[in-house]
């Protein structure tokens, strides 16, 4: 009978595993039979591996050299959808995903920019029934509330970070979690990270303000009229898919975040000086 059942569980194929990330209080489940990937997954989001019973998406994953997975490694993001299936690709992977059963899985190379992006899509797809959003921002928790600092690239959200004082908590250096809970909105720390390479720490504080920033001949805060906030940060709102509702949707949580949330502009130097004029 040992032998009979060894000989069935080597037909069954690789047993699947499960790595759960935890982001912002939404969980996505990866199976793999992959054991080197969910190794790799589970030193890369280090405290966002938690256990979950019932995560928004399950995705099946399966990796792929890279010499056998596309003819063009380069290819940009493609986002689209019949319905409430969804179709994620890239130079470095393609996914399906069922956004009604949250069921879903990926062809991809062995790398975590395709797992990170990946995670960045389907995040940002299920943020938007949720009331929130992902931002280009750095953020961090300071005396318990959440400061937030969107801007493009170069802008200065990693030199921020360099400058953060001692009791800061880093939630991102790159890519901020917001969402309402309640009548109040909170970000949440992310393991996207930026020039830092650094996992933000999983935790979440009430936003007390946002700030818009610029390189500037000095440190100067300038509030901002609602509709120059509103577009200030839809610049900088990560979303992936060109779904009208969906984008609407982003859009009034966007019109009500400024409205229960004051958003400044913020001129500044790269030195320590900055906090001064934003705490």
């Amino acid at each position: 009978m040992v032998k009979q059942f060894a000989w069935w569980v080597n037909l069954a194929g690789p047993k699947m595993q499960c790595v759960t990330l935890e982001v912002g209080k939404v969980a996505i489940a990866l199976h793999s039979a992959d054991i080197e990937y969910c190794a790799e997954v589970r030193g890369r989001y280090g405290d966002f591996v938690r256990e979950h019973e019932n995560p928004s998406a399950k995705i099946d994953v399966e990796c792929l050299p890279e010499s056998d997975f596309t003819d063009d490694p380069d290819e940009d993001l493609v986002v689209d959808h019949q319905r409430s299936h969804w179709t994620l690709r890239r130079g470095d992977f393609q996914a399906e995903w069922n956004s009604a059963t949250g069921l879903g899985s990926v062809r991809q190379v062995r790398s975590p920019y395709a797992t990170d992006s990946l995670l960045r899509v389907l995040h940002s797809l299920i943020l938007a029934r949720k009331g929130g959003f992902l931002l280009h921002a750095s953020s961090f928790i300071i005396g318990g509330n959440a400061y937030v600092f969107p801007g493009i690239s170069g802008s200065g959200k990693t030199t921020l970070s360099r400058l953060a004082p001692q009791d800061a908590v880093l939630l991102t250096d790159e890519v901020s979690y917001i969402r309402k809970v309640g009548s109040r909105y909170f970000a949440y720390g992310t393991p996207f990270a930026g020039e830092l390479a650094l996992n933000g720490e999983n935790a979440c504080a009430p936003v007390r303000a946002v700030y818009l920033i610029f390189h500037g001949p000095s440190n100067i805060v300038t509030p901002l009229a609602a509709a120059n906030a509103i577009s200030g940060i839809m610049r900088n709102v990560l979303f992936f898919a060109a779904d009208e509702t969906l984008v609407q949707s982003v859009f009034q949580t966007v019109c009500d975040f400024v409205l229960n949330v004051p958003v400044r502009r913020l001129d500044f130097v790269p030195d320590a000086s900055v906090w001064e004029v934003v705490r």
